[in-house]
């Protein structure tokens, strides 16, 4: 791939990303690309801009993200119908979605010139809450939907069918059901495995479950998951992607399955998903 046109974002709040994004426009723009600005990055970075997220990722080949894997999961969301390809670079430590650091940038732009970078398509949870009360439009998340208790201390219970079928009831702190690239975020600090990301599957795990045979379990990407409170009387709340929380309603479910549309992220020819891996848990030989 060698794109004409870099949507740039960045993270406003991160410091030094200002003068990144400059940096960055200058190194494209040196190249003969064209830059386009999504508008609070172009405020940062003292520019001007009026385009929306998802007005660059319509007119973009190519998204470069500066911040950190928060940011990616916010662009995802934000994209709109768009499938534009995201290169994510970090500003800060290395994360799971960014490929590259605020400090090789001038590395990043030159493979992306190139047409060095490689592409990995990551599968989407469409996630919609039904009840009887208000229609919800459904949520597309790239690692996960959470079903979790309130502030109140106390174990919920979650009736979870696939495909239709009871697997079984939950008795927990809540559930997460995750994709592959979710499998390295909230369900891997809950005890849920790593699954490479074009595993083309589906992880639920349980966080904190009061029965001890109560294990993750890993699904079809295919399959429709369905959550239900068997015990409404407490606040149960639905967070996706780390969005704000949904209050889930007495008669309602959380239904989940596979998204229609699929998110390519970009990497340098030289960083692997399991490179990554080894590097963020520290897997440098044996731990005995």
């Amino acid at each position: 791939m060698h794109p004409k046109t870099i949507g740039l974002i960045a993270h406003p709040g991160k410091p030094g990303v200002g003068e990144l994004i400059n940096s960055l426009s200058a190194e494209f723009s040196r190249r003969s690309m064209s830059i386009l600005l999504e508008k609070e990055t172009a405020a940062v970075a003292g520019q001007r801009s009026a385009l929306t997220i998802a007005e660059v990722a319509t007119k973009a080949d190519l998204l470069v993200v500066a911040g950190g894997d928060g940011t990616i999961l916010s662009v995802a969301d934000q994209m709109g119908e768009a499938n534009t390809p995201i290169f994510g670079i970090n500003v800060g430590s290395l994360g799971f979605l960014t490929c590259a650091g605020s400090q090789t940038f001038r590395d990043a732009v030159e493979c992306i010139a190139s047409g060095k970078i490689t592409f990995s398509n990551r599968t989407l949870l469409e996630v919609i809450l039904r009840d009887s009360k208000e229609k919800h439009a459904p949520m597309i998340a790239l690692n996960d939907a959470v079903v979790s208790r309130g502030e109140l201390s106390r174990l919920i219970r979650l009736h979870t069918r696939v495909n239709g079928e009871a697997l079984t009831e939950f008795n927990a702190d809540g559930l997460i059901i995750a994709t592959p690239t979710g499998s390295t975020a909230y369900s891997l600090s809950a005890g849920g495995p790593i699954m490479e990301p074009e595993s083309g599957v589906f992880v639920i795990t349980p966080i904190c479950p009061h029965v001890l045979t109560n294990r993750s379990i890993i699904v079809s990407e295919n399959s429709v998951i369905e959550v239900e409170v068997s015990e409404p009387d407490y606040p149960v709340y639905l967070t996706v992607d780390g969005r704000e929380p949904l209050r889930i309603a007495k008669d309602a479910k959380v239904e989940i399955r596979k998204a229609k549309k699929k998110l390519q992220l970009a990497a340098m020819p030289n960083v692997s998903f399991f490179s990554v891996v080894r590097q963020k848990l520290k897997w440098s030989g044996s731990n005995v």
